[in-house]
């Protein structure tokens, strides 16, 4: 039995304009329904594949906040989100998320501050996100929020992270994974890529399909850097 929170998706193109710049993603334009199979799932592909457009329209269909935070979150700065999530439908499972959470690097400080502004005004106080690094508070805000038995989407955490703290990040999505958590985690880098029992979706290719982790791009891209950095640097014509 499908355990997922989420099991799937569907989408009605008749919902979507015709002149749609969704419509100019391959890998989006080409998906009409799509069956998640492990509760740790993760888009992979090139910048402008449509990973983070799709994460988002999830995110936005299920009814949390387009900028991130919880479902409770309601803070806006500025409107940019697809019109995606109108026409999205999601097959979710017979299990309720009991939390959730939608952790997007471009927007965390938006986040970061409204969750001390909500902070001052909870029983348990403030976090105050701002004085700490931008990579200690984007991971303090995943130790603080996620649970076992949640729901929780991620933009490109890496991007506040070192690599130790992906490290960090890989085990916290581990734990919770166990205690009956779901995750969808849009990403270039080869570390959180490399989750174990993930199911690895590639948006390159203009559709989306699964991929193992060694035939990503972030993955070998990066084995050859580090298998002969000099060489990488000569072909990029960086070094004579």
């Amino acid at each position: 039995m499908n355990e997922l929170l989420i099991r799937g998706l569907d989408i009605d193109w008749d919902l979507i304009a015709e002149d749609s710049y969704l419509r100019g993603i391959p890998a989006i334009a080409a998906l009409e329904t799509l069956t998640l199979h492990s509760p740790v799932t993760l888009f992979s592909g090139e910048n402008g594949s449509g990973k983070s457009t799709l994460l988002e329209a999830i995110a936005v269909s299920y009814g949390f906040n387009p900028e991130g935070g919880t479902r409770n979150y309601s803070f806006s700065t500025y409107d940019s989100h697809s019109e995606l999530c109108g026409a999205l439908r999601l097959v979710k499972g017979y299990r309720r998320a009991k939390w959730g959470y939608f952790l997007r690097a471009e927007s965390f400080y938006n986040v970061a501050t409204a969750e001390e502004e909500y902070g001052r005004l909870s029983i348990r106080g403030s976090e105050y996100f701002h004085r700490r690094s931008h990579g200690e508070s984007f991971l303090k805000t995943v130790q603080t929020n996620f649970r076992g038995d949640g729901l929780y989407l991620l933009d490109e955490p890496e991007s506040a992270l070192s690599p130790q703290r992906q490290l960090t990040l890989l085990l916290e999505i581990a734990r919770c994974a166990e205690a009956g958590a779901q995750f969808l985690i849009a990403t270039h880098s080869p570390i959180l890529l490399g989750a174990p029992d993930a199911e690895i979706l590639s948006f390159d290719g203009g559709e989306i399909r699964p991929c193992r982790y060694e035939d990503t791009e972030s993955y070998r891209v990066t084995k050859l850097f580090l298998d002969d950095r000099m060489q990488m640097l000569r072909r990029l014509e960086m070094i004579p």
